[in-house]
């Protein structure tokens, strides 16, 4: 009976130690996404950027992308040229041969000098196996299409490729027309400033991610509404959470403790190395 009692006591103990490790995140728990690639140390949105994110141990990056004028997928944040190549040029109003005259490098440092506005098909084919890139949608559902094509002609599987938009049209868009890859709905928050409410409000996340169908949330890293409460509501409610974007490792570690499931980051070595580190 003794030997029995002892054997009961060292398996609730095993089972507790399990249960608190299992609950206790790590890094590895978390994808760490480089921001338009690894964007603190390149020129955002080129492939030196998303480059350098696999170097710097970068589990997806991310980009941004509109349609040309000749239908055409580039990848750029902004809708002009203004802010990466100095010259004011509307993206949705130009060729891809007139956008790929452009520098999009020496802004940041002479040494990338040359760095041209990528297209699609060039960053998916810089995405190595088992890596994944999150491709954010800046226009509208007009770009679905062809994002279609981009996608079945690369050599990426489906389970590596993630869309994000803020807009609900091209969530829905593509939740129909590309229904075997996961689509993500942005969001951010703003503060009204005479009643300090926060907007949207947790009802209404749930109710934008119920009305296009997203696979999960990708919502800005505000600490004053994205709290555990609001994680384990939109968990239970049977959607993905990821956050963006983190630069500041304490605030990291903070998303970490609460299990997001991704972390979107301009600076992906710092980020994977601080939630790395052993806990003080």
């Amino acid at each position: 009976m003794i030997q029995r009692l002892r054997l009961l006591r060292l398996f609730a103990l095993s089972a507790t130690m399990f249960l608190w490790g299992a609950g206790s995140p790590s890094a590895s728990a978390q994808m760490i996404v480089a921001h338009r690639g690894a964007s603190d140390a390149a020129p955002e949105n080129t492939l030196a950027a998303f480059q350098l994110a696999w170097k710097l141990g970068a589990d997806a990056i991310e980009g941004d992308f509109y349609l040309t004028t000749d239908q055409q997928i580039v990848t750029i944040h902004d809708s002009n040229t203004k802010k990466t190549a100095g010259v004011d040029l509307r993206v949705a109003s130009c060729t891809l041969q007139q956008l790929r005259q452009l520098d999009v490098g020496s802004w940041k440092s002479p040494r990338f000098r040359g760095q041209r506005i990528p297209t699609i098909e060039e960053v998916l084919a810089v995405v190595p196996q088992g890596k994944k890139i999150l491709i954010e949608i800046k226009c509208g559902p007009e770009i679905v299409p062809k994002l279609k094509d981009a996608l079945a002609n690369s050599s990426l599987s489906p389970a590596q490729t993630i869309v994000i938009a803020f807009q609900e049209s091209v969530v829905s868009a593509v939740k129909q027309q590309i229904p075997n890859v996961k689509v993500y709905w942005l969001t951010s928050y703003k503060e009204d400033k005479k009643t300090h409410v926060w907007s949207p409000q947790l009802a209404e996340v749930l109710a934008a991610l119920k009305r296009t169908g997203a696979d999960g949330l990708d919502t800005q890293a505000n600490q004053e509404i994205v709290d555990a409460k609001f994680i384990r509501a939109v968990r239970d409610a049977g959607y993905e959470v990821h956050t963006w974007t983190i630069d500041d490792p304490k605030v990291a570690q903070h998303f970490q403790r609460l299990g997001v499931d991704s972390i979107t980051t301009n600076r992906p070595r710092l980020i994977r190395n601080q939630l790395e580190a052993p806990a003080r």
